[in-house]
């Protein structure tokens, strides 16, 4: 039990035993730095309940837990807050009760299972830094979900129909000369992506041409050969005319290959794939289905709709009057179909920016009222863009920041940062290697998941990798730190498998201490949130913490022995939990730096 969990229900029973009122709820929060105490009770929200003068309430709630719960040593308040100050020893034997505890925080998977859906690219076109805040979130919401007790599904729906995927196609047949990867010696998502940019610029000269033969814009953009062409194919795709599918299926499966590579070095995985190719039929008939009951209402063109005005939201289209689907039927069509395939997942997190809110706001709702129990567990992880200082990106115009070159990137500019910093003197290529792509990916993942998903980005590649401040590489650099010293530790024959028999605490011991204890919490909070930027910002507090100890406190160095086995102790538990908070965050910690 944490110090918070032992005072709420004492707090509650104070305030019955004194002022015979049932209390629902305590408010707590970190004792000021200014004020004595390791805990406050906020004692205002209690004067909805209790008349009466905050302090002296405070006083006599105070009072009463002093007498009553061994681990509070002595209190004072300040206006309407009561600060604790808490025993050494309640935290001494909090620490002994975690030290050997593997994933101190993390609960035990439950049946109550969930399914996270991120990455769901196009297949025209490689992966770029949007998708990356993408898997990111999505992967690391994932790991958080898990770590907090869920049975985690991890999915993605494949992109791999339509009018961009035919363009991409008819590009390559018409100046292609029949290159393929092997041939160019490129991923296959870099070669159809190129495709996609030809096609682009063959129809922007074909409009062009037109323009100039005398045709008006808007009819152009739809007369250009090279698009008409698209438009053909897609409906020879969609007949099964058997050379066309068998070329999508050769471009689709270049692309999946290059894919593959860039989620390996991304370091994100899945459970399981949908493609669109199999689900864009799925959800006519839930259509169908709903017009019985009354939830859709067809229109005299014979389209199908739902009214949400009395929601707030408006008539929505679930099918067009010539019987085709639009994406809310196929995204409705695909949610029962998951639940179908995963009969226990209770609810599901879709990872899409937020150009998508008023779509996800729209789905959830038809799915409600379509009866679905577990419609009311789905969640919208809508994220803003990310920028670079150099501006936005167009996938068509070719202008996108590739995946792999930021990656790639991101590991070069932490080698060159590495090598001025001069520390590497006795690793080989290969260790330097291992190193810097650690280090560059620890700090392009930190730096975008430190920020709240809900915030727009601009990267700075060069500033995420500064090796001072809340950045990825500062973490890492403590954690290698604590590394060196357990290795000191050992090699000097520090025996730290027994608890330390010390009965006092240092004042930096004990803030360590406190931070440590409430990382379990922090991990439920990040679930309820979604937000791997509260696990971001915790190990940042936890690094600067054990810093502030590191430079204030003597470790190896200290005369009292058993004093000197706790600080060891707890130098190892401080490195244990910033890896377990970095794994889910999908970072990886080194060894030494």
């Amino acid at each position: 039990m944490n110090i918070q969990e032992v005072l709420s229900d004492k707090v509650k029973e104070a305030v019955q035993s004194i002022f015979d009122k049932q209390l629902p709820n305590v408010e707590f929060q970190p004792t000021r730095k200014d004020f004595e105490g390791d805990i406050t009770i906020v004692v205002f929200p209690m004067l909805r309940l209790v008349k009466g003068n905050p302090v002296q309430i405070g006083e006599q709630i105070g009072a009463y837990l002093e007498e009553h719960v061994d681990a509070v040593a002595s209190f004072n308040v300040i206006k309407g807050f009561l600060n604790i100050v808490i025993n050494d020893g309640f935290y001494l034997d909090f620490f002994n009760s975690i030290f050997s505890t593997e994933n101190f925080g993390f609960v035990k998977e439950s049946d109550d299972a969930v399914m996270v859906e991120y990455s769901s690219p196009n297949t025209n076109k490689p992966l770029h830094l949007g998708h990356i805040r993408n898997n990111l979130l999505g992967y690391s919401v994932a790991e958080i979900l898990k770590a907090s007790g869920k049975k985690v599904y991890k999915t993605q729906i494949i992109n791999d129909r339509g009018i961009h995927i035919c363009k991409s196609m008819v590009a390559w047949q018409k100046f292609g000369n029949g290159e393929t990867p092997s041939s160019t010696g490129l991923k296959g998502d870099k070669l159809v992506g190129n495709y996609y940019v030809a096609f682009d610029k063959a129809y922007k000269e074909q409009i062009a041409t037109l323009v100039a033969e005398g045709t008006d814009l808007k009819v152009a953009e739809k007369e250009a050969p090279i698009l008409q062409e698209a438009q053909e194919m897609l409906l020879k795709w969609e007949a099964g005319d058997a050379d066309t599918v068998e070329l999508w299926k050769t471009m689709n499966g270049w692309v999946y290959k290059g894919f593959e590579v860039t989620y390996k070095n991304l370091g994100v995985d899945f459970d399981n794939l949908y493609y669109e190719s199999d689900t864009y039929l799925l959800g006519k008939d839930v259509v169908a289905e709903g017009l019985k009951k009354g939830v859709f209402f067809k229109k005299e063109d014979g389209s199908v709709w739902i009214d949400l005005t009395e929601d707030g939201l408006d008539e929505k289209i679930v099918l067009r009057s010539d019987g085709t689907a639009v994406y809310m039927t196929q995204d409705i069509g695909t949610a029962i179909q998951r639940v179908k395939d995963h009969p226990d997942v209770n609810g599901m997190v879709y990872t899409v920016g937020n150009e998508q809110d008023y779509h996800f706001k729209v789905l959830f709702l038809i799915l409600q009222k379509l009866g679905f129990s577990w419609s009311k567990k789905l969640h919208h992880l809508s994220y803003g863009m990310v920028d670079l200082p150099s501006g936005k990106m167009k996938s068509r115009e070719g202008t996108v920041v590739d995946a792999d070159d930021l990656m790639a990137d991101m590991t070069q500019t932490a080698a060159t940062i590495s090598e001025e910093l001069g520390k590497l003197e006795d690793y080989n290529e290969t260790e330097k290697q291992s190193l810097y792509k650690m280090i560059g990916l620890g700090a392009l993942k930190y730096y975008i998941l430190k920020v709240d998903p809900k915030k727009r980005i601009l990267f700075d590649p060069k500033e995420s990798v500064d090796f001072q401040g809340n950045t990825g590489p500062f973490i890492q650099y403590t954690y290698a730190r604590i590394q060196s010293i357990l290795r000191k530790a050992v090699s000097m024959g520090i025996d730290i498998s027994k608890d330390a028999k010390v009965t006092e605490l240092h004042g930096k011991e004990k803030e360590l201490i406190k931070q440590l204890e409430i990382f379990p919490e922090i991990i439920q909070l990040a679930a309820d949130n979604y937000s791997p930027a509260l696990i971001a910002n915790y190990t940042y507090d936890l690094v600067k913490e054990f810093n502030s100890f590191y430079q204030q406190v003597s470790i190896l160095g200290e005369s009292d022995d058993e004093k000197k086995v706790f600080r060891v102790q707890l130098s190892k538990k401080v490195a244990e939990v910033i890896q377990d908070a970095f794994r889910l965050l999908g970072v990886e910690v080194p060894e030494r730096m």
